[in-house]
């Protein structure tokens, strides 16, 4: 049930947004920092690594946002 309730707090717009600008700073950022060489020279990129850099960002950071409000609301 408090799986539900965090999955439902973490899809609304006001933690999603955020949580998209996050994952598009620090995912550009570590693939900078893992891929920086192959992106400027042209080599062969890892796609799923390239994915994963912009997922786990938003993943973590709409959790925390998600839980912080679970957390202010019970109180």
């Amino acid at each position: 049930m408090r799986l539900i309730r965090l999955l439902s707090i973490a899809s609304r717009r006001q933690i999603m947004l955020p949580a998209l600008k996050v994952a598009l700073v620090v995912g550009t950022l570590l693939n900078l920092v893992n891929q920086g060489g192959n992106l400027l020279s042209g080599g062969p990129i890892n796609l799923t690594q390239m994915l994963l850099n912009f997922v786990v960002p938003f993943c973590v950071s709409s959790y925390s946002a998600a839980r912080n409000e679970m957390r202010r609301c019970e109180e």
